[in-house]
This record gives structure tokens, sequence and C-alpha cells, in this order.
């Protein structure tokens, strides 16, 4: 198992250690385990939990309440997912599409997003992302009946208040994964578009006066960080998109 120091983490996950320490000592919500002479050590679990304390403080809620809902979240256990992952591949290799579509409307009327795509949809394309050629196959036909009830969820988001927004994908080869976190996006509240094509670099003089989030798919660097404080100060609204 590997571990990491506060400060990788703090770089991985884009957290300033203060805050990371806060939420150990003022909130209770991480207990890292400590090495022989005491720092701290994270492994790949804390990471993960890391990332869901920071999706709930995106969504609003006050760090103060997050633990309550981590906690509440656990009653979903490991195997409940799991489960819901075999259906998924069940319905794959039918290798019926509107079997798959079917399954997949059925998913998303019973769990919020941010569960379906961290617990079910990312794991389930994980695990066909061998190189392997069924397993390709199976892969791109989820990938095109994920996009296509992705649309259609951006549509009807727009049909709710919200404000305008675009997303694109900067330096990941991931579609599907962006239109996946558009979804996410568009159940904060915002009226997403997506730009489908990743780009090497933004170009936000191309888009004066909106919204714009980009998406890496991992930590942003420190050159890409550098980037968007630069076009912070000439004036436009980019934000990294941090699942």
């Amino acid at each position: 198992m590997s571990f990491y120091s506060i400060g990788d983490v703090a770089e991985r996950c884009g957290i300033n250690p203060v805050t990371l320490r806060a939420w150990q000592r003022r909130y209770g919500l991480l207990k890292p385990q400590r090495s022989e002479g005491g720092h701290r050590q994270f492994d790949e679990e804390d990471i993960q939990r890391i990332e869901e304390i920071k999706r709930w403080i995106k969504s609003g809620v006050p760090v103060g309440k997050v633990k309550a809902l981590l906690e509440e979240s656990q009653t979903t256990t490991h195997d409940d997912w799991s489960a819901l992952q075999e259906e998924m591949m069940a319905a794959l290799r039918s290798a019926r599409p509107a079997r798959l579509r079917a399954k997949i409307s059925a998913l998303g009327r019973e769990h919020p997003c941010d569960a379906l795509i961290d617990h079910v949809f990312v794991p389930v394309r994980q695990r066909l992302s061998l190189d392997q050629n069924t397993a390709r196959i199976m892969c791109s036909l989820l990938d095109g009946v994920l996009i296509e009830f992705v649309t259609s969820c951006l549509s009807e988001s727009r049909r709710k208040a919200g404000k305008d927004a675009l997303l694109m994908g900067w330096d990941t080869d991931d579609r599907t994964r962006l239109w996946l976190e558009a979804w996410r996006l568009s159940q904060r509240g915002w009226h997403i578009a997506v730009l489908a094509e990743p780009l090497e670099s933004p170009r936000p003089e191309l888009f004066p006066g909106q919204q714009l989030f980009v998406w890496t798919g991992v930590t942003p660097t420190r050159r890409q960080q550098e980037l968007l404080q630069h076009w912070h100060e000439q004036g436009y609204s980019l934000a990294f998109h941090l699942a």
C-alpha cells in the first residue's frame, strides 16, 4: 500500500495543508495514519474521502455538517455499489443498446449523480479499459449510451433556473468522462455546454464574458495553475472543475 505525505496530498487534491489539518483536528473528517516519526500518512482511501468532502463543500454544505453526511452515505455499502456494477456489466454483455439505455436511465432516477459517476460508471469503465478487443468494444458501447444519457440530462437541466457555462477538457483524452463531469456540474445549478474536443490549452479570449470550466482529469499541474492565474488577471472567468 502506498502512503503520501500531507504535502503530496495537498498538491494532488488542490487543498492547503492547513485546511487538511483543520478537517482532521477540528471536524474529525480525516484519520490519517502516523509514521514512526509522527508524520501524517495518507493512503488512496483517504484521498477519495478528501475528494468526497470537497464535493459536499462545493455543493454548499457547511464543513461542520459534512461528517454526518459522510457517515450517512456509508449506509450504502461497497457491496451495494458492486452489485450495481455487476448489473451494468450484465446489461453490457447483452450487447443491446436499448437494455443498457434503460438500465442507465433507471439508475439516474434512483441515485444521485455524484454517487453514480464515482461508484458505478467510472469503476465499470475502468474494468472495461483492458487491452482486450471485446472489453474495448463494450466500453465503446457504454460510452456512446452514457454520452446520449448525459446530453438528455443537460437538456433537462436547462428547463430549471441556472447560469450558463462552458466546459472544456484540457490535456485529457477521456471525452466520455468530460461529459459525465458536465452532468455533475449541471446538477449544481449550471446550464452546461460542452466543448467536445479536448484542447492542448484553453483559449478564453475566444469566449469573452462567459463562465468557463476546465477539466484536466487529474490534479492540475503547476504550469496549468499559473496559466489560470494569468487568465484571471486578464479578467477572464475561468475555473478548474475538480470532481
